[in-house]
């Protein structure tokens, strides 16, 4: 008799580990089909925040302020523009696709005109405030955007 529940419970284990396996197989092709959907703006986020990054540190640690840092902060920031320009606003979605864009240029700008040159002049506190206040309030805006235009 005890065999018996034996192979009982050893066939009810492999029943619900094969059912198991199915639903994480097509968990996980669902999961892919939305995030290839949503790839453009998601990727777009993640380069904005690589530029975010770069700059974060370039603000926090003096010893980070170099030419090495400051190409990346460029670069990593002329990454989102590019992607920005190969990019095409979904169907019905213009208007937002260009508060995105205007957002991005106006981030830009003030990175590069007042918030990169107040850090490398050792003004941290201006640039503490403009990184902290006006950009972290662009940045929010653009993440809002992508997540909007990705619906």
């Amino acid at each position: 008799m005890e065999e018996s529940l034996v192979f009982k419970s050893a066939k009810i284990k492999e029943v619900f580990m094969k059912k198991f396996l199915v639903g994480l197989v097509v968990s996980c092709f669902l999961f892919i089909a939305v995030s290839a959907q949503a790839g453009h703006f998601g990727d777009l986020i993640m380069k904005i925040g690589e530029a975010r990054n770069a700059l974060l540190v370039m603000e926090k640690y003096s010893d980070k302020r170099g030419a090495d840092q400051q190409k990346l902060v460029k670069d990593t920031a002329d990454a989102v523009s590019a992607m920005l320009a190969k990019m095409k606003a979904p169907e019905g979605k213009e208007v937002k696709f260009k508060e995105l864009v205007d957002t991005w240029n106006a981030f830009k700008k003030t990175r590069e005109s007042q918030v990169v040159p107040s850090i490398i002049s050792g003004k941290k506190d201006d640039a503490y405030k403009v990184v902290h206040g006006m950009q972290q309030e662009r940045l929010d805006t653009m993440y809002v955007l992508c997540d909007e235009l990705d619906k």
